[in-house]
C-alpha cells in the first residue's frame, strides 16, 4: 500500500510555523542578552573590588564617588577662595596667578575688574592686608550639573583699623583634567559671582 503524500500547502505552513517560532525565540534570547548585559554593566559601575588582607575579594559600592567629589569640590573651593582672597602686598600676585588656573573667564574677567578699580594698587599704595578668617561652602547638584555657594569672611587690616567683612559668591563646578600643583583637583569654576559684601565689625 503507498503511504499517501502530504499536502504541499500543509508541510509548507508548517515550515513556515516552525521558522517563525525559531526567529521569535532568537530575538527573545537576543533580548535578554542585551537585558543581561546591561544589568552587569550597571552593576559594575556602582561597584568595585578590593583584595583583602586574607586574599578575599570585597565588594565596594561606588556611591562614596559622590562624597569624594563633595570633598573634592570643597576642597577646589577652599583652595581658590584662599588664594583669591587671602592677599598682601608681598603675596597678592603669586596667589592671584595660582587662583586664575581654578576657575575660568568669569573669575579672569573680576580679576580684571577690580584691577581696572585700583583693588590692587590701593592694597600696595596703604600696604593693607587682606586676611580670609574662614570660609564655608554649599554645593547643589542638579542632573549632573554641579552650583555652589560660598560665604568668605575676611579682614583688611589697616594697620589701626580692623574691618571684618563677608562676602557671598556663586557660580558652578566642572571636572577637568588634573594639572599638578596648578590644579590638583580637577575642577573648573564657571559663571563666578560676587553676590553681597557687607561690613561685620571694624577693630580700633
Amino acid at each position: 500500500m503507498k503511504t499517501p503524500y502530504k499536502n504541499i500547502y500543509s508541510v509548507l505552513k508548517l515550515n513556515r510555523f516552525i521558522v517563525l517560532v525559531v526567529v521569535i525565540c532568537a530575538l527573545l534570547s537576543s533580548t535578554f542578552s542585551v537585558w543581561v548585559a546591561f544589568r552587569t554593566y550597571k552593576n559594575a559601575l556602582n561597584s568595585a573590588f578590593a583584595i583583602n588582607t586574607d586574599g578575599s575579594i570585597i565588594p565596594l559600592k561606588l556611591i562614596y564617588q559622590k562624597e569624594n567629589f563633595k570633598v573634592e569640590a570643597l576642597a577646589h573651593l577652599d583652595l581658590f577662595h584662599n588664594y583669591f582672597y587671602n592677599i598682601d602686598a608681598s603675596n597678592y600676585e603669586k596667589n592671584l596667578e595660582k587662583a586664575l588656573w581654578l576657575g575660568n573667564s568669569s573669575v579672569d574677567n573680576l580679576y580684571r575688574q577690580k584691577k581696572a578699580d585700583g583693588v590692587y594698587n590701593r592694597l600696595l599704595q596703604y600696604s593693607l592686608v587682606q586676611k580670609v578668617l574662614q570660609i564655608t561652602s554649599e554645593l547643589k547638584e542638579h542632573n549632573g550639573s554641579y552650583t555652589f555657594t560660598t560665604t568668605t569672611i575676611f579682614e583688611i587690616n589697616r594697620g589701626s583699623i580692623v574691618d571684618t567683612y563677608e562676602l557671598v559668591s556663586t557660580g558652578n563646578l566642572i571636572s577637568v583634567d588634573r594639572n599638578f600643583p596648578n590644579n590638583p583637583h580637577g575642577l573648573l569654576i564657571t559663571n563666578y559671582f560676587e553676590n553681597t559684601l557687607k561690613k561685620l565689625n571694624t577693630k580700633n
